[in-house]
């Protein structure tokens, strides 16, 4: 891989005459927030980012505290922003996970491995936003209540009504466009489960998992497939009596001890429970049941914007949504990042903002709102022909990197390296081969080396 220079400065320079400044908002100061806020400033544009933390970083700053509701299903309840976990390790090796031109590398005193923990990301946000000065124009502990076309006839302008929950400051300004960057981690999803309504045991969705110890001695049945159930199994497992885990995907008659544990199994999803306390499988296995936990993902959630049914959510599914970022009857004031998932996150937040900056300035041009409103109908048929359910619309998985390189085209820059399309892939085999080993024990050392001479190349160009 060897970037042209005219490229690689494409990517990183502003444009140095914008053919149009906005005044844009910016909803979330987490890992899609901060990129977003960066390129509209090198576009030419003004920004104001709302972040109703203290800090920079989103769903990578750790809390010890959790809702008092375990499911997470009280819309009065108190909410917390984050869902992770005290020992969660990335499943990204950071060489892959970092934005384009902001290599997150070792740093000195910080947490040296390749997969480090939930504190290095948030480190890694933290010094980018000091880098590129991102500070200095978001505003912290501020609640967006309200999103909001400005006037009737769609002229562009958004009102945003906000708090200032300390100085209890409540403000109402016009912006000329707004990027939602407000995460997905936060409004959980549940299983279904028959019987439960009855069934005597503790419910809890794993947004509101932070320690093993609470489960001691307890049996406790985890739902879910991804890779927060894959981490939560193994951690109780050291602590519980037994840990049993249920996945919609597993054939009908799973049940499989994991090996390495005395206390791990791997079943079918749950049929039913009842009230003695029981919980039934498809795979005819019936076990008494402490608590059971939801590891089945989260909503998309907008509270604050109205859009007067122009974005709704269905299933799951964001829409419509031109290459699920722009609204098409709103475009393209109104925009989203972050959507998309079963992604490398920051590369791909940082394409969408270039672009969304890009066309705000009046540099990219969109297709007319009929052409994008065909696109996102041919994107349904095309899931709905594969038999792809509506709620994994924007699921991309090895799809991201296609979808990665057309953004880069529309902002005239470097397609994706190659050597992190093929740790991603190499990483996601050794996953599922090695769910025990595969953050500590690798044998991609050649797509290492490949990165840190694609780091030291920026690292070089930066300073000509």
């Amino acid at each position: 891989y060897s970037p042209s220079l005219t490229n690689l400065l494409n990517t990183m320079a502003p444009s140095l005459s914008p053919l149009r400044s906005h005044h844009v908002a910016v909803i979330g100061a987490g890992a899609a927030g901060l990129v977003a806020a960066r390129e509209l400033r090198r576009e030419g544009h003004s920004v104001v980012v709302f972040e109703r933390q203290k800090q920079v970083g989103g769903t990578w700053i750790y809390t010890d505290h959790v809702e008092p509701d375990p499911l997470s299903v009280d819309p009065t309840r108190p909410v917390v922003h984050s869902s992770v976990y005290a020992t969660l390790r990335t499943n990204l090796p950071r060489e892959c996970m970092g934005y384009r031109d902001f290599p997150f590398v070792v740093r000195s005193g910080g947490d040296q491995r390749r997969f480090p923990s939930h504190g290095e990301v948030l480190a890694y946000l933290q010094e980018f936003a000091k880098e590129f000065k991102i500070e200095e124009v978001i505003r912290f502990e501020t609640a967006v209540e309200r999103v909001a076309p400005a006037t009737e006839g769609g002229s562009g302008k958004w009102r945003v009504e906000s708090t200032e929950t300390e100085k209890r400051v409540r403000r109402d300004e016009v912006y000329d466009a707004v990027v939602v960057c407000n995460g997905h981690y936060i409004e959980p999803r549940l299983a279904e489960i028959p019987g439960i309504s009855s069934w005597p045991g503790k419910e809890m969705h794993s947004h509101n998992y932070r320690t093993p110890e609470p489960f001691k001695d307890q049996v406790v049945v985890l739902i879910g497939n991804s890779a927060s159930a894959v981490d939560i199994s193994r951690d109780i497992a050291g602590h519980a009596k037994e840990v049993h885990v249920a996945g919609r995907s597993n054939p009908a008659d799973t049940y499989i001890k994991q090996p390495g544990y005395i206390n791990l199994w791997m079943h079918s999803m749950i049929e039913r429970v009842n009230k003695d306390g029981s919980v039934v499988f498809q795979n005819g296995q019936t076990i008494l049941v402490d608590v059971i936990m939801h590891c089945t993902g989260y909503k998309y959630h907008f509270p604050f914007l109205e859009t007067n049914g122009s974005v709704t959510v269905d299933d799951n599914r964001v829409g419509p949504l031109y290459k699920h970022v722009f609204p098409p009857e709103l475009a393209p004031w109104l925009s989203f990042i972050g959507i998309p998932w079963q992604v490398v996150p920051f590369p791909l937040f940082e394409l969408q903002s270039k672009w969304i900056a890009g066309v705000l300035s009046g540099r990219i041009m969109l297709p007319s709102k009929d052409d994008m409103m065909e696109d996102i109908k041919s994107l349904y048929a095309t899931l709905e022909a594969q038999g792809i359910q509506k709620r994994y619309t924007h699921r991309m998985g090895i799809a991201q990197f296609e979808y990665n390189d057309w953004l880069a085209s529309q902002c005239g820059c470097s397609e994706t390296e190659q050597w992190r399309k093929e740790m991603y892939l190499t990483t996601g085999v050794r996953k599922k081969a090695h769910p025990e080993t595969y953050r500590d024990e690798w044998e991609d050392h050649h797509l290492v080396s490949q990165a840190y001479q694609d780091f030291s190349f920026y690292t070089l160009t930066c300073n000509m």
